[in-house]
């Protein structure tokens, strides 16, 4: 299984080269991501998460973890077309940043384009979950992660409750320490 990459491993501030589309190596990548997502109990994953800085991500929001079907949508280069609504606060955990969730804020409603595996370009909306999720991982393939969408204030304890969940071992998809 790939290894999750942790805050503040210098990879996450990189911002990720555009994938070829012709690039066969990117069905095993997708798979290997999922493997690791699925294994760390995420919704959601970026390249750079699993050490490669390419535009890869890979979401299924609907998976639970313990029974239901694993159905993972794979977004090669992905951009954000629209967004959309009042930014709402929601709390956000991160496979690499495990032990906390932080508040973020974000509009509610999303619109990507990106392209499938086979080349094909397609879109995809959402609210809720889904929204929150593809901004999340979006911002990961612009080097940016939880701890820079927060404002100045959060991050600062956000950072500190993060310090406290390393030094008791957290791991990826541990989100116990929640930062107020």
């Amino acid at each position: 299984m790939l290894p999750i990459v942790i805050a503040p491993d210098p990879l996450l501030a990189t911002v990720c080269e555009p994938c070829d589309l012709s690039d066969k190596s990117l069905k095993r990548l997708s798979k290997q991501m999922a493997h690791a997502m699925y294994k760390n109990y995420g919704c959601g994953i970026a390249a750079p998460q699993v050490g490669v800085t390419k535009r890869l991500v890979v979401i299924d929001v609907d998976w639970d973890g313990e029974k239901g079907e694993k159905n993972p949508i794979v977004l090669v280069n992905p951009e954000i077309v629209e967004l959309a609504g009042e930014p709402e606060e929601g709390g956000e955990g991160c496979l690499s940043c495990p032990g906390v969730t932080v508040p973020v804020k974000r509009q509610p409603w999303a619109r990507v384009q990106y392209y499938d595996l086979d080349g094909e370009l397609w879109e995809i909306e959402g609210d809720g979950l889904l929204g929150r999720c593809l901004q999340h991982e979006i911002d990961h393939l612009n080097g940016k992660t939880l701890f820079e969408s927060c404002d100045p204030v959060t991050r600062i304890e956000a950072l500190r409750a993060y310090d406290e969940a390393k030094a008791a071992g957290a791991r990826p998809g541990d989100t116990d320490i929640e930062v107020k």
